[in-house]
């Protein structure tokens, strides 16, 4: 089976899996992972992207491979992960998140957002988000329209930092995160397993650009069933 439109590369996904895992305390220092065709079997993927995929996470600095002995964990604070500022993680740990959209259109900018952009109008990105498979949050993601006059939904990653760093040159420095409560939208679909009305836990987040300007306001709505917000002091 193919892989959607915008997924991460299979040896990508495993290797940020293996990251977060690492960050949630789910794999620690020093912990040697199972041989490589047990665990590549375990992962339904072939050896080859599995090697593929510890490789990346060695260069990350978070593994370390003795030849004829395995593959430890090499706990660091800095993980570099593509889902750094991702803070929704399975409640038992970890999780690798993908992300099916919903929609994608450009319209003016609601009154109800705190100020962003410079433009009137912004790009509203709707998404399911996944961990491991297990449908985990609903997100309405809306980017400034002055960094991009169309968005199409071939053209985004699963990871929209990314995107905007690959695609639009725009770099995501820093965010702040708002935690509270609030009620699932009605537009979420009927694969996120709480009603729409229901109330959830919510984050609103304000992200800036390299410059200090606003560029982004998101608002993520989790089932508190399945994920919850992690942030790690360092």
């Amino acid at each position: 089976m193919s892989e959607p439109i915008g997924s991460l590369p299979r040896f990508l996904q495993i290797a940020e899996l293996l990251v977060r895992d690492i960050a949630a305390g789910r794999l620690i220092d020093g912990e040697k992972l199972l041989p490589e065709r047990e665990m590549a079997e375990q992962l339904g993927v072939a050896v080859g992207t599995l090697r593929k995929a510890l490789a990346e996470v060695e260069d990350r600095g978070l593994l370390e491979r003795v030849q004829g002995s395995g593959n430890y964990v090499r706990a660091i604070p800095d993980t570099r992960s593509i889902y750094a500022m991702f803070r929704i993680e399975l409640i038992e740990g970890g999780g690798l998140p993908t992300a099916k959209v919903l929609s994608v259109d450009r319209l003016a900018k609601p009154g109800d957002l705190p100020a962003f952009g410079t433009s009137p109008e912004g790009h509203r990105i709707r998404r399911l988000r996944f961990l491991n498979d297990r449908p985990a949050a609903v997100e309405e993601i809306w980017l400034d329209g002055d960094y991009a006059a169309t968005i199409t939904r071939e053209a985004l990653s699963e990871s929209l930092y990314l995107f905007y760093r690959t695609q639009l040159n725009l770099w995501i420095a820093r965010a702040e995160d708002q935690i509270g409560l609030d009620r699932v939208p009605e537009w979420s679909p009927p694969a996120f397993a709480l009603s729409p009305d229901e109330p959830v836990p919510h984050v609103l987040r304000i992200s800036v650009d390299a410059n200090g300007q606003r560029a982004e306001v998101s608002r993520t709505w989790f089932d508190p069933n399945v994920a919850r917000y992690v942030t790690r002091l360092k």
